[in-house]
């Protein structure tokens, strides 16, 4: 089977080369890899570093003119991923292409056909990733929202806002993604568990970056567009 993984990116000169580095390094089993990056209107060298570097000819490669969103950056890679399973892979060094397989190892032994990875199967570590009172209100938004899914879909998440997420690309043929930007999470969420797809997570481990390095979500408007969509997206498409 082939694994599309697709790499929304905008303005991450510092990162990309190393994330397509470690991707190209991980050998994946019982899948071939398709790795796609959609360049979201950067206006950094993200462009030139992709372009002139040793990954240029073995990557999709999708450029948008301006800044459309992490949601369309995602809707474009979707209509460019040949593969059976869609792999989200952000840009920056947070999450560990490592973990791949991981994520891949409840499809291989057939018990989901949807898997998250989750960063919140903890209590909160106050001496680390917690450890600033900004991410300790990440970490606490986050478990709300995952709590709200499952009172409002029936199925326990510890973390719906997880960027790593793995789908069938079939499932996406049964609904018409609307998201535009980081409310993506909840509206793929919602409506993967509304067509009866069950969800599977397994623990991943994760380097959290903070602000003063490039970190783009922003708690309280994402949060409440996040809360907005998983209440909008229960009772419509």
């Amino acid at each position: 089977m082939k694994l599309s993984i697709l790499i929304p990116v905008y303005n991450e000169e510092n990162t990309i080369l190393e994330v397509l580095k470690r991707l190209d390094s991980v050998s994946i089993k019982d899948f071939t890899k398709e790795i796609i990056v959609i360049d979201d209107g950067s206006s950094d060298k993200t462009p030139d570093k992709i372009l002139n570097s040793e990954f240029n000819k073995s990557i999709k490669y999708i450029k948008h003119q301006i800044n459309k969103g992490k949601g369309t950056a995602i809707h474009s890679g979707i209509k460019a991923a040949s593969g059976h399973y869609v792999l989200i892979q952000d840009a920056d060094l947070e999450y560990n292409p490592k973990d791949i397989n991981t994520l891949l190892e409840p499809i291989r032994n057939n018990e989901s056909k949807v898997v998250y990875g989750t960063r919140l199967n903890r209590w909160p570590n106050l001496k680390k990733d917690e450890k600033t009172f900004q991410f300790l209100v990440h970490y606490l938004g986050n478990r709300f929202l995952s709590l709200l899914t499952t009172i409002l879909y029936g199925q326990w998440i510890t973390d719906m806002e997880t960027g790593y997420k793995l789908f069938p690309k079939s499932a996406l043929k049964k609904f018409n993604l609307k998201a535009k930007g980081f409310d993506f999470e909840p509206e793929i969420t919602s409506k993967l568990l509304k067509r009866g797809y069950k969800i599977k997570e397994v623990s991943i481990n994760t380097n959290p970056r903070g602000y003063n390095e490039g970190k783009k979500l922003n708690t309280i408007r994402d949060g409440i567009l996040a809360l907005l969509s998983l209440l909008k997206y229960r009772f419509i498409d």
